[in-house]
């Protein structure tokens, strides 16, 4: 599965309008814990391809959309589900953590 890459032209169809489950990244590519987190974001897509959509915000070119979610740190994760913000979770993380909290939102 490919990551999708947002924007504020696209955020409202990709993410809030999505019918899937969507695992949103705030990020920047200065960030070596986003890099790292991104890594294993991209191990965990295969395994939930088909029912995640993981799209990419990033924090430069799209500082509205940090400053609206009130992104303080990188990496921020956030799970949306049907336009709803249902989970989020601040720095990096490891992959049995976030495989978990991505369990949990289906």
């Amino acid at each position: 599965m490919s990551e999708i890459k947002i924007t504020k032209e696209n955020f409202q169809k990709e993410v809030l309008e999505s019918d899937k489950t969507v695992l949103l990244d705030f990020f920047a590519d200065w960030c070596g814990p986003c890099k790292a987190q991104g890594r294993i974001l991209e191990d965990l897509s295969p395994k939930f391809e088909g029912e995640i959509k993981i799209c990419k915000c990033n924090v430069d070119e799209n500082p509205e959309l940090a400053q609206a979610f009130r992104v303080m740190s990188i990496p921020t994760l956030m799970v949306v589900n049907k336009g709803k913000i249902v989970k989020t979770s601040n720095g990096f993380r490891p992959k049995e953590e976030i495989e978990r909290m991505l369990q949990e939102a289906l």
